[in-house]
């Protein structure tokens, strides 16, 4: 016999103005190499099949399970429940407009943000299909392999201070983003460039470097290194702007 679960969870249909957001309770018995997920699963198969939540791969790639777990943003699929104590409060990632009792639509978040960010390679001569692949070196190749490991769950967004205060901060997701095109030798931004998309106030400028992003990143990303790549990279380009301004 495991232990009996009772699980609090948010209830709220953005379609249904009439219905006030409520919490609701549940009970369910533990079973061995439980998750979230699961214990998810089996209440809306056997108790309430209106309960809204969002999965897909179910193995912690795909992002999509990502909710508040005891106020701490985490993958469903990837949180066991032997982790956690009896009483489990659940509830939507903030920031991401909700869709329903734990689904939320981050993909909305991040397409708008990759849009703003132009979070593709840049080039000024015009595009030769008949061309050889650019070489890299494996050194480069590997950095850049690192900077393309985030899924887009959004629990950095969800534990960041400023993203939770204003709508617009790009989050460590964002300035994560830029630092991977910052290192690839095929993106011909120049330093002014990069700077209109990340160094502006919604942009770098707002982290205040409490790296709650850090902590909470399901993938361990470093992205307290990558932040930090970036704002030198930031710092670097407005002192030279300003010794320019100087001298002229």
């Amino acid at each position: 016999m495991g232990r009996n679960l009772r699980l609090s969870i948010f209830r709220y249909r953005s379609n249904r103005s009439k219905i006030e957001p409520r919490m609701q309770e549940y009970t369910i018995e533990e079973e061995p190499h439980m998750t979230i997920y699961i214990v998810l699963t089996k209440l809306r198969e056997n108790q309430d099949p209106s309960l809204l939540f969002d999965f897909s791969c179910r193995a912690g790639i795909c992002g999509s399970c990502a909710i508040l777990i005891n106020g701490r943003p985490k993958l469903g699929c990837k949180t066991l429940t032997e982790t956690l104590p009896e009483e489990i409060v659940l509830k939507p990632l903030p920031t991401f407009k909700l869709i329903g009792d734990l689904s939320v639509d981050s993909g909305a978040w991040f397409r708008e943000v990759n849009i703003r960010l132009e979070s593709w390679i840049h080039q000024r001569e015009p595009f030769d299909p008949s061309s050889e692949e650019e070489r890299m070196s494996n050194k480069t190749a590997l950095e850049i392999f690192e900077s393309e490991r985030c899924i887009e769950c959004g629990c950095c967004i969800a534990a960041c201070v400023p993203a939770n205060m204003r709508e617009d901060f790009i989050g460590a997701a964002g300035i994560y983003h830029v630092g991977r095109f910052m290192i690839d030798p095929r993106d011909q931004r120049d330093e002014a460039e990069y700077f209109k998309v990340v160094g502006m106030e919604a942009g770098i400028v707002t982290c205040t470097g409490l790296m709650e992003c850090d902590n909470y990143c399901p993938q361990e990303i470093p992205l307290q290194e990558q932040i930090a790549y970036v704002r030198r990279r930031m710092l670097r380009s407005l002192f030279g702007w300003r010794r320019k301004s100087a001298r002229a």
